[in-house]
């Protein structure tokens, strides 16, 4: 299983929010690049990087932060957060991110989903699937929608999509434990290849999410508990190595 360390901008810093509030905003950082260039150094396989900005408004405030960071290091970046369009996306794969997550226009953009595989192949692309007791979550998470989770998930599963990023919004920055019940109901019922996000707070939590492997978690994104110290980057990526 991977881990992807998380990196997420607004105004140019790093930051932390509790479920997606952006009132809850807590800086870690001014300078992200030095992050992601320490991640990387401690031997992170990927990086997760979200425009905060982008997600809540549809400014690429913080394209070009994203494209210093890919520069900065010699790891795989994922990255999303206001991917509205084929050019956004073209522009972010063009800077030399690995795989562009597409979240709120999935839902709301009919055919750009097909159009973003065709043009770019299915391990560039990612649907982000945030849901909010059961539904799917849009614009920032600031709107839920009455589409369920799982029936989402199968839905892109059909057009060819094979990684989401999934996302209790419940659980994001609460260390509260991520939702293992929901991660694996829905790896299993879509049949992608789940990157399980929102409420890692410790070993055990990762332990839990690599006995789901075999369900489909094929991936966790990290963030509060690293920055929080609740365990570093190196016992992580020992715990999700181990048989």
């Amino acid at each position: 299983m991977l881990i992807f360390p998380a990196i997420d901008l607004k105004g140019g810093r790093c930051v932390r929010l509790l479920r997606g509030e952006a009132a809850s905003e807590k800086i870690y950082s001014d300078d992200p690049v030095a992050i992601a260039q320490a991640f990387a150094a401690a031997g992170a396989p990927w990086l997760h990087v979200v425009d905060l900005d982008a997600a809540f408004s549809g400014s690429g405030g913080n394209r070009r932060m994203i494209r210093k960071i890919i520069a900065a290091v010699d790891i795989p970046v994922q990255t999303g957060g206001g991917m509205r369009s084929l050019q956004d996306i073209a522009v972010m794969l063009d800077s030399g991110a690995r795989r562009v997550v597409i979240g709120t226009a999935a839902l709301n953009t009919p055919g750009l989903i097909e159009q973003a595989l065709a043009r770019f192949g299915a391990e560039a692309i990612a649907a982000g699937i945030d849901t909010r007791d059961g539904r799917v979550a849009i614009k920032g998470w600031t709107d839920t929608s009455e589409i369920e989770g799982i029936p989402f998930a199968q839905r892109m599963h059909g057009l060819g999509v094979r990684w989401t990023v999934y996302t209790d919004i419940a659980r994001d920055g609460a260390l509260l434990g991520p939702n293992l019940t929901a991660t694996a109901e829905l790896a299993r019922r879509s049949k992608l290849n789940v990157i399980a996000s929102g409420g890692v707070a410790t070993i055990e939590d990762l332990r839990a999410l690599r006995d789901l492997e075999n369900e489909g978690v094929a991936g966790v994104i990290v963030g509060k508990a690293l920055y929080e110290g609740k365990f570093t980057l190196a016992e992580a990526l020992r715990t999700v190595a181990a048989p």
